[in-house]
């Protein structure tokens, strides 16, 4: 069942493709109502923190079994681990596939809105009531927001079906330059609104008090890998496209930091232009804490009506989220590709089957915003799971013998120290920390139904979706094991 692997045409297009898997809508989306709603600088200081500790090792990791086994993360973790560890990477591609569900729907606002741009909803004037109220009608009307779920699955599935080369590499260097450039014009109009200093002052005002909260650091280190792609299995399936002399820690630096830098641009974006454009810093700084998920559509909508040729901008700009969102579903879905490829199918069925499959159980998020908001946060936090099972397979195999013989290369242009082995070693006492911590808090606040599997942003949520994928993964453990094709001919630690 083994096929002959594409390749990547050029370490350029291996780097772009994956900041491009970085810089998604978890930068424009996803970081500024999550900063917002944390406190902004404490927030800013435990997300960079878990990017160190965290997320960059945590790519490294992934990208040493990708290389080393060729094999997506179902076949990864059976030929690095075991066969009896294989349950793991279905974990990792599982919830992968997770967030991959209700992900494209937030590709389909990023459509919409650009349609309505386009068509000149957004006219000169406008105050936040009424880009609000574009927002919860858009919002409340499943027919649309089905369509554009629909849409954003049929683009991205087409250039998944075309491959790597001509596919996913061909787009992201179109993309992901555009997409800079267009961030770079946003944030240089939101600072020069008149009240923007405020946004970056709750942005980067450090609040070292609020570090005490654990919400903030189990939000950080949730969205490090949720942002960076860390834990995903992004790179474990980019990798196995890698040709053989590349620079494992100097590509995962690029990603990291290229990630982190996308998500403060739109930070400096979003966050100022909520300060100038809201009626009084009261209603801006409840506005930020609220949460919103619509924080970045309800603002920038409006922040766009006050620029000189607003509409352009605007148009511009939502065609820059669409992109940035496309970029980032493309590999959530190669995820999938991948592992049913490794099965023995070809691309072009593995790709139907994933497309097809994400469209219809994406329609729950796209009927649904509370239901959207807690796959969220079940599958955020999910990504730290597999963050610790990337670990593990490390630990099993020898963080020193990967870091010695799969990291630090001749080639490497990047020698890794040891503190990438000493993080990997702690990734069992941060999660242990920031999900204990977290979890202890969750009780204390909803002591009535923290248990819940059916509240939104329940602690008994999270727990109850873990269980039933533990579950199917261990009973599919050895049928999965046994369909997966071979991989690299490695020496695996069995």
């Amino acid at each position: 069942m083994s096929q002959k692997k594409e390749q990547w045409g050029s370490r350029m297009g291996f780097i772009m493709a994956s900041i491009g898997m970085a810089i998604g809508t978890g930068n424009i989306w996803r970081f500024p109502r999550v900063a917002a709603a944390n406190g902004g600088g404490p927030f800013i200081i435990a997300w960079t923190i878990a990017l160190f500790v965290w997320a960059i090792p945590l790519l490294m990791g992934e990208m040493v079994i990708g290389r080393k086994t060729g094999l997506g993360t179902i076949g990864a973790f059976r030929d690095f681990v075991g066969k009896k560890y294989t349950w793991m990477g279905t974990w990792i591609a599982v919830v992968c596939l997770g967030i991959m569900f209700y992900y494209s729907v937030v590709m389909g606002w990023t459509v919409k809105y650009f349609t309505l741009a386009v068509s000149g909803a957004f006219t000169s004037g406008m105050d936040i009531t009424e880009t609000e109220a574009i927002w919860n009608v858009f919002t409340t009307t499943p027919s649309q927001t089905i369509l554009f779920h629909f849409i954003s699955m049929g683009i991205a599935g087409f250039i998944i079906y075309k491959g790597v080369t001509n596919g996913i590499e061909k787009a992201s260097k179109i993309m992901v330059p555009t997409l800079f450039v267009l961030l770079l014009a946003a944030v240089a109009r939101a600072l020069t609104l008149p009240g923007a200093a405020q946004g970056l002052e709750y942005l980067f005002s450090p609040r070292l008090y609020m570090l005490t909260s654990p919400t903030i650091w189990l939000e950080a280190f949730t969205q490090a890998a949720w942002s960076t792609g860390a834990g995903w299995g992004f790179i474990i399936t980019y990798s196995v496209y890698t040709q053989r002399k590349e620079d494992v820690a100097g590509n995962c630096m690029i990603m990291g930091f290229g990630d982190n830098l996308g998500a403060l641009i739109t930070g400096m974006t979003v966050l100022p232009a909520i300060y100038a454009l809201s009626p009084s810093p009261e209603f801006a700084a409840d506005a930020l804490s609220s949460g919103n998920t619509g924080l970045t559509f309800i603002y920038l909508a409006q922040l766009f009506t006050t620029m000189p040729a607003g509409q352009l901008l605007a148009a511009v700009f939502f065609l820059a989220m669409a992109i940035s969102a496309l970029s980032s579903l493309l590999p959530m879905i190669e995820v999938g590709v991948r592992n049913i490829m490794d099965m023995g199918y070809d691309r072009s069925k593995a790709t139907k089957i994933v497309v097809v499959a994400g469209f219809l159980l994406g329609i729950p998020s796209a009927y649904s915003l509370n239901f959207l908001d807690n796959q969220d946060f079940v599958w955020g936090v999910g990504l730290l799971v597999s963050g610790l099972f990337v670990a593990f397979a490390l630990m099993k195999y020898g963080v020193e013998k990967a870091r010695n013989n799969e990291i630090n290369t001749e080639w490497a242009d990047f020698k890794v120290g040891k503190w990438w082995s000493v993080c990997i070693k702690l990734f069992p006492v941060f999660f242990t920390v920031v999900t204990g911590w977290w979890f202890m808090q969750a009780i204390s606040w909803y002591p009535d139904n923290w248990w819940h599997p059916f509240e939104v942003f329940s602690a008994g949520s999270i727990l109850f979706q873990f269980a039933i994928l533990i579950i199917i993964a261990l009973l599919f453990n050895n049928r999965l094991a046994d369909k997966v094709g071979e991989g690299r001919d490695i020496t695996a630690a069995k």
